[in-house]
């Protein structure tokens, strides 16, 4: 038999190269082509016709797909409502983050509300599944455990045992006996993911997938992964920080970006039913340097605290310092400050946060993030009951933002009174709020700080 020729694939998209490169031709990601044992390329010729599939227009309503709730409010609304029959969920999150916990007590609360539920964990041992069940006092919920890596044997107990539900912990320490690498390979993980999804559709169990994070913050092993999945999620959160946010990045079942909030403690993961207050609980009084922004996640609005540390730099190159926002974003603010305002930030150290550890990805938090800057650069507080948000243009004009009237009810909900919105916003409903409009950049620092 001839020996078959190795194939070499990138890590970071799953493109198949017939020779090693630095360079990926299909993603341009240097050093990611690595050798793999080639994946079969299935037969020849299929041997006979097919049957005609069904074919529908565009006319034809479907009913929507049944849903299992959990009972955990946060982890349904991340879902889109709750779990779907017969899809596959991909959660990745760091080491340690508490992915295991939460999917845990995720599982005893579906199997609690009738779903045959399963956990399959290829990291532990069952009695480090069980131990940790008792320590969150799950230990009465009736989920089947398992602790396996091989995936023939998972699919044999799974069509065996017909679960609703199934967690596998994690897909980097399944292998399947033929493919010829070792678990956690690109080959491997591809072909897991393909076999656990392929059964999930066939026999109409839901698979949660937990996938490792790398270096970078992405799921570990080839994106052709993520594709293959129905809804994929990120547990994200601070080491240093008592809370958790699941975010949804795609959902074929519901809406993408968005969040369930969760706070660790002593029993696990606890629901956050306001994250608002939760972020802004640290605010005792006003200091210069920070700003609350309005903010939408997903379809809830979400109240931030934006901070900002400026001093002066003893360096050449003043360090620009960003934690939970684009730093790109931040150098686009100040070049608009310092050319359509006058307010040069040369030779002065720049620190933004956002507090608490939450992450905005949000254009209408330039306004904010402007704000704060400007209250640390000129040692003024911005009133504490004022909240702002607004896209912030290169010609420095303030552009509107969506959901006007859900940030502002958001906001008067905790006791803001005050708000500074972008000119042409649709607000209504929002009566006993002071909103002021600013047309630019230049009107806004002109009316808070006194200079234009």
């Amino acid at each position: 038999m001839a020996k078959s020729s190795p194939a070499f694939t990138c890590t970071a998209c799953g493109a198949a190269h017939k020779k090693w490169a630095g360079q990926c031709e299909a993603c341009k990601a240097w050093n990611s082509v690595i050798e793999e044992a080639p994946l079969s390329a299935g037969p020849k010729s299929l041997g006979g016709k097919g049957r005609k599939i069904a074919l529908t227009d565009l006319a034809t309503q479907s009913a929507p797909p049944p849903r299992a709730t959990s009972g955990m409010d946060e982890f349904d609304r991340v879902l889109g409502g709750g779990l779907v029959e017969a899809s596959a969920i991909l959660v990745g999150g760091d080491p340690g983050i508490g992915k295991s916990t939460l999917l845990l007590q995720a599982t005893a609360a579906f199997a609690r509300r009738g779903v045959k539920s399963m956990y399959i964990s290829g990291e532990e041992a069952t009695a480090q599944v069980q131990m940790r069940a008792q320590r969150l006092g799950l230990a009465d919920a009736p989920v089947i455990l398992g602790a396996e890596t091989n995936l023939r044997d998972i699919l044999t107990t799974l069509d065996t045992e017909r679960p609703g539900l199934c967690v596998i912990d994690s897909i980097q320490t399944m292998w399947l006996d033929t493919v010829d690498s070792a678990p956690g390979s690109v080959s491997q993980v591809r072909s897991a993911a393909h076999e656990l999804v392929t059964f999930a559709k066939k026999r109409g169990v839901a698979i949660i997938l937990v996938g490792h994070v790398t270096k970078d913050g992405q799921i570990a092993g080839p994106r052709v992964v993520e594709h293959m999945v129905d809804t994929v999620l990120y547990f994200e959160g601070e080491r240093g920080h008592h809370f958790r946010i699941l975010r949804a990045v795609k959902n074929r079942f519901g809406p993408a970006a968005e969040i369930g909030v969760f706070e660790m403690t002593g029993d696990g993961l606890a629901q956050v039913t306001n994250p608002s207050a939760l972020f802004l609980s640290d605010r005792d009084k006003p200091a210069p340097g920070s700003a609350v922004f309005a903010g939408i996640e997903g379809t809830r609005p979400v109240l931030t605290e934006i901070q900002a540390l400026v001093s002066p730099s003893p360096l050449g190159t003043p360090r620009r310092t960003v934690v939970g926002l684009d730093s790109g974003r931040l150098s686009t603010i100040l070049a608009v400050l310092e050319a359509r305002c006058g307010i040069p930030f040369a030779g002065l150290d720049v620190y933004l946060n956002v507090a608490g550890g939450m992450r905005v990805s949000e254009p209408a938090a330039d306004l904010a993030v402007a704000a704060a800057l400007l209250s640390a650069r000129e040692d003024v507080a911005i009133p504490p009951d004022m909240v702002l948000f607004g896209e912030i243009s290169l010609s420095g004009a303030l552009r509107p933002v969506s959901q006007t009237e859900n940030r502002l009810k958001e906001a008067m909900k905790l006791g803001f009174t005050q708000a500074i919105a972008p000119s042409r916003s649709k607000m209504a409903g929002v009566d006993g709020m002071t909103v002021r409009q600013m047309p630019d950049l230049t009107a806004f620092v002109g009316e808070i700080f006194g200079a234009g």
